[in-house]
């Protein structure tokens, strides 16, 4: 199929604005846990699972999941919170 650049652009639109409220959602964690701002970008940014990124972080594995289902709970009330 034929796209033109004004149509590509248009539909790329909806996923740019969703990663700045992602990288936004992020940033605001940052400032709050910076640890758990970390483990967000090894597991969903770099993809390592919970051991790589415990051993990245020289934490437990324990606390990576805690970590990670804090950050994201976070996240996600903070893009709520954007978005009404």
């Amino acid at each position: 199929a034929h796209v033109t650049l004004d149509t590509a652009l248009q539909l790329a639109a909806p996923q740019d604005d969703e990663a700045l409220r992602v990288d936004d959602a992020l940033k605001a964690l940052a400032t709050v846990e910076p640890r758990l701002a970390r483990v967000v970008e090894l597991r969903f940014f770099a993809g390592l699972d919970i051991e790589q990124t415990a051993e990245a972080l020289e934490i437990s594995p324990a606390t990576v999941k805690r970590d990670w289902t804090f950050a994201r709970a976070f996240l996600q009330r903070e893009m709520d919170d954007r978005d009404g």
